[in-house]
């Protein structure tokens, strides 16, 4: 019996998604959803829109080479959704709001903690006429707790969250992830909650909400280092490229740039040593194991440094990785879209049909392949109010008169 061909629809075909959220949290979310097949209708205030379409340059261009209104940032999280221009600190655009939820089966925001009630949306006013709706909130501190009323960002959760402490050269100065990572966790951990909702809204019947903030997701990615500080006691500082359990594991200077060596076990180090001809390496007891390179880190980092500078990157990559060293190249971006893994991955594509040029736009795929339900590229991230009246009048079957005076009242 031949395997089923791949589903165009993809596994959450049939979902519908009201997108409150903008910058970037929550749209990475919601876009892991659409890329998985659900319908996001991204609701957006009129005449402004997400904060993002203007974070730039640079910006997409038209057929003329000039700059359009949206930017990279923008494109970057907001493909595979309908965008509906509609203002829902206004009555009318509650009203409205409440009828796209009777079609929905997920709502996400992230507004700060109060705003919701304030419309009259939030999950303690709405449960119990959508009982079936999962809800989820992103905030920067979550719905409890002292900081909660706080506004959030990124920038503030990975600082509050403890990476900066362990991120950056010994000595130097705090450093962020050079993305905002804590947004991309949360968007990512948020879309996870939501499929498990979903999979028990739909053995049960209830909906439920979903309270997802920053600095807890940032709080949870620290693993290891959040291990080491809770098990030894002693709060972990910044190793620069260094591994804090591991080494030789890190960035090391050669001949012609740089590499990284990512000696995971002491049978890895014992090859790394009959590579480079430096047997006696591994016969020093400081050296032999794991264990003792990592309390004799500075003569061991010393030793493989300068055994590292002896030959070229090439040798290096091309040689270690025959032998079974995990060792590769520190690729700027440009490189990266360069690699041929990358391309034989596809992690660049093209997504056609954007109202601002005739060009392809440009978007970084998402990265699982699924073999019976891939993720799609559907539709372009979209501009602001594109979908309106396609969602409003098509779908909801609001009349034209209706939609006239919403239009007066700017309401959409």
């Amino acid at each position: 019996m031949s395997d089923p061909s791949p589903s165009p629809a993809g596994a959450l075909a049939g979902i519908r998604v009201i997108d409150c959220s903008r910058v970037l949290a929550g749209p990475v979310c919601t876009q892991t959803l659409g890329d998985l097949g659900a319908d996001i209708v991204k609701i957006e205030r009129p005449g402004m829109g997400d904060d993002t379409r203007k974070w730039g340059p640079p910006f997409l261009k038209d057929e003329h080479g000039e700059d359009t209104s949206e930017s990279a940032y923008y494109l970057s999280c907001n493909r595979n959704k309908r965008s509906v221009a509609l203002d829902i600190a206004q009555p009318q655009g509650r009203d409205v709001l409440l009828k796209l939820l009777e079609t929905a089966d997920v709502f996400i925001e992230n507004f700060k903690v109060g705003d919701m009630a304030r419309y009259g949306l939030a999950w303690d006013q709405i449960r119990d006429r959508f009982p079936r709706l999962v809800y989820a909130s992103v905030t920067g501190f979550g719905q409890t707790g002292p900081y909660a009323p706080r506004a959030g960002y990124d920038f503030l959760a990975q600082g509050m969250g403890g990476i900066m402490s362990v991120t950056g050269e010994q000595g130097g100065e705090p450093m962020k992830v050079g993305v905002a990572i804590a947004d991309v966790m949360t968007g990512m951990h948020t879309a996870t909650a939501i499929l498990a909702a979903l999979r028990h809204r739909d053995a049960t019947g209830r909906g439920q909400y979903i309270d997802a903030a920053l600095l807890d997701t940032q709080v949870s990615w620290l693993v290891n280092q959040g291990l080491n500080y809770l098990v030894g006691g002693t709060a972990p500082g910044r190793l620069g490229n260094a591994h804090p359990n591991i080494t030789p594991y890190q960035v090391f200077a050669t001949a012609d740039g740089h590499v990284i060596l990512g000696v995971g076990n002491d049978q890895q180090f014992a090859k790394f040593c009959r590579f480079a001809g430096r047997e006696d390496v591994v016969a020093d007891p400081r050296f032999a194991t794991n264990v003792a390179r990592v309390r004799h880190r500075a003569e061991s980092v010393a030793v493989v440094a300068a055994i590292m500078q002896t030959r070229t990157t090439r040798d290096w990559v091309d040689g270690l990785e025959g032998v079974g060293v995990p060792c590769g190249p520190v690729n700027d971006i440009d490189q990266v879209f360069a690699d041929p893994q990358v391309k034989a991955r596809g992690m660049e594509q093209r997504i056609p049909g954007h109202p601002l040029t005739p060009e392809p736009v440009p978007t970084i795929a998402y990265p699982l392949k699924l073999s019976d339900t891939p993720a799609t590229l559907r539709r372009p991230p979209p501009i602001l109010g594109q979908h309106t009246e396609e969602v409003l009048a098509g779908e909801l079957g609001l009349p034209a008169a209706e939609l006239a005076k919403l239009k007066e009242s700017g309401v959409i």
